[in-house]
């Protein structure tokens, strides 16, 4: 990861309370152990830290007060220049992060934040095959139900018209480009160094995601002021929307710990927001079904064999980042 040995083998070190130097972390990774929680810094301040990322960027969507809703081609392309201008100042909260609590990692914080050179191209490819993988049945679906042919959508691939017409409109813009680096900067790259030395791997990807689920109830603000739908009915999907949203983001903090690369879980969450949520409920009473079905069940089978050997560190330059000392138990992402 790129908080640890996985990012180039970086060290933490906290100045410890009433003594003049550094102490160093126990244990060869940031996430030595919990009891280090003490000397990588209090966790309240990694904390206030990620609650402060998640509203700084949330509010970004609110600060023009437009009356048109958020599909609207001018909110859109306003919305993206405030949470441009957040998600480039969110390192900042990482360095004063740093700064406040002693926590001095050796790493450069681009490398910290998943920016380096070192296994970009299996940090590129591996996860995002990785994630294929798990949407095979999904994929089937829609080959299936697809009127063109094989050949005639690689042709569309290929063809530079395609991509200049996606490249021209701002709702693809948002959902493949701009929602998925800046989400997966500040909610992953800039939120996991944080809590990590705090609370080790395990409750660091676990927790990490809580706030980018909760950052996705704003979308209930404009459901209701809408009416786009009862009152029930919007919370519901707005339950159903944080569920998998918190699922989706434990398993990019997974692959952010893994690779030490910002790039995968970039392009992971990119072709989930091109695929979308699978379409059980359809697949179920699909024509084809029984033919079907089995991809849903292969592509996860495949997912949960697969998911540690191709996220394996040793493809992206590095060791394991959270191998802990031989006193604790074993490593949740090693």
């Amino acid at each position: 990861m790129a908080v640890s040995e996985a990012a180039g083998g970086s060290s933490w070190a906290a100045a410890a309370p009433g003594r003049a130097g550094p102490v160093p972390a126990a244990g060869p990774g940031p996430a030595a152990a919990p009891g280090a929680a003490a000397a990588a810094g209090p966790c309240w301040a990694a904390l206030l830290a990620c609650l402060s990322l998640a509203c700084s960027y949330v509010g970004s969507l609110y600060v023009w007060g437009s009356p048109l809703p958020r599909d609207h081609p001018a909110v859109i392309k306003r919305r993206f220049t405030s949470v441009l201008v957040v998600s480039g100042l969110s390192p900042a909260f990482v360095w004063l992060w740093k700064e406040l609590t002693g926590v001095k990692p050796d790493t450069p914080l681009p490398a910290l934040l998943g920016l380096r050179l070192e296994g970009l191209v299996p940090a590129t490819l591996l996860p995002l095959l990785l994630t294929m993988v798990l949407f095979l049945g999904p994929l089937i679906q829609l080959s299936m139900d697809c009127p063109w042919r094989w050949l005639d959508g690689l042709k569309v691939l290929v063809d530079p018209r395609f991509w200049a017409l996606c490249l021209s409109d701002v709702r693809w813009l948002r959902n493949q480009v701009v929602a998925p680096l800046t989400e997966e900067l500040v909610f992953r790259a800039c939120m996991l160094p944080m809590l990590l030395p705090c609370a080790g791997p395990g409750p660091a990807v676990l927790a990490c995601p809580l706030f980018f689920g909760v950052a996705h109830f704003h979308h209930v603000i404009e459901q209701l002021r809408f009416r786009q739908g009862s009152v029930g009915s919007i919370f519901l999907s707005a339950a159903f929307q944080f569920s998998y949203t918190a699922v989706f983001g434990a398993y990019t903090a997974f692959i952010f710990l893994r690779t030490g690369h910002l790039i995968g879980p970039v392009l992971c969450h990119s072709f989930c927001n091109c695929v979308g949520f699978p379409a059980v409920w359809a697949a179920l009473e699909h024509p084809r079904r029984r033919a079907l079905l089995p991809c849903y069940a292969l592509g996860m089978a495949l997912f949960l064999l697969l998911l540690r050997p191709l996220t394996h560190p040793g493809f992206f330059g590095a060791p394991p980042a959270c191998a802990p000392p031989a006193a604790a138990a074993a490593p949740v992402c090693s």
